[in-house]
């Protein structure tokens, strides 16, 4: 580490970090973060203050946790590798498999719910879309119940696009994509004000409204660079061809967001049905 990067780290800690830890008992080694995914910001953030934040995986038929990362080998960004005894596979539509001793046998007196749960040869289906990478680590990247099937018979995880797109651009904040029985995907995305008034001063547009430059030939263009890089780190059948800048972000009031800033799927494409019309030609 760099001398003025640790003399920075070295104030920080007595500073803030320290008292972080006091607040939480002085003895915390290591935190799991469970039941949604984690910001990635937010996990940084408490490794940084040196409190190691690690994301672990599991539901009630599976006893509760199955997937672990271990901070020692951490692997941030996926819920770790399956503990002992617990296996796990990718169906052909990416949902994430589990088998295990301690998995339930069913659901009470509900034959029709177990028979859907369950397969054949006895692997739970968890209902989540994931990805095992090169280590065996699980990624959750949505849930099944949201997978988009386009009129070409693939399935896109709008999660993983939608994080594509906000990962590679530092001036989008919000995205939603849609796609369901459609030849191709498309995206609503709103701008960070702050982030783009910001850039309009740089550019010669600071007499411009944040409104104003959602409809900026400019701003569509620098938006077009990073949606191509964006794009680059999806599969063809999953890239975004089409998409338009709403001028205000999604809210909570409007109903178009949860309290947690989750994207409301259905609210958003009833409010914005016009638009999202608009971005397919009548043959699509």
């Amino acid at each position: 580490m760099p001398r003025s990067l640790a003399i920075r780290y070295a104030i920080a800690d007595r500073l803030v970090f320290s008292k972080l830890h006091a607040t939480m008992g002085g003895r915390v080694r290591w935190f799991v973060s469970g039941s949604a995914k984690l910001n990635p910001q937010v996990q940084d953030w408490f490794w940084a203050a040196g409190i190691p934040l690690v994301e672990g995986y599991g539901m009630t038929e599976t006893a509760a946790i199955t997937f672990l990362d271990i901070p020692a080998d951490p692997d941030l960004g996926t819920v770790g590798a399956p503990i002992p005894g617990n296996e796990v596979r990718i169906a052909d539509d990416g949902e994430i498999l589990v088998k295990s001793p301690a998995l339930a046998i069913g659901y009470h007196n509900l034959p029709e719910e177990t028979a859907a749960a369950y397969t054949a040869d006895g692997w739970f289906a968890t209902g989540d879309i994931g990805e095992l990478d090169e280590r065996g680590r699980l990624r959750i990247t949505d849930r099944k119940k949201d997978l988009i099937k386009t009129s070409g018979g693939k399935y896109v995880a709008p999660q993983k696009v939608e994080g594509a797109i906000v990962n590679n651009n530092p001036y989008v904040s919000q995205v939603f994509v849609q796609g369901e029985g459609r030849k191709y995907i498309s995206a609503l995305i709103t701008l960070d004000e702050e982030a783009i008034l910001k850039w309009a001063g740089r550019h010669n547009l600071d007499g411009l409204s944040y409104a104003e430059l959602t409809q900026n030939p400019d701003v569509r263009g620098m938006i077009d660079h990073y949606m191509a890089k964006a794009n680059a780190r999806l599969e063809r059948w999953e890239t975004v061809k089409r998409y338009e800048i709403l001028d205000r972000e999604l809210s909570v009031a409007g109903g178009e967001v949860t309290p947690s800033l989750k994207v409301r799927r259905s609210a958003v494409a009833r409010a914005f049905a016009d638009k999202l019309d608009k971005l397919y030609d009548p043959e699509d």
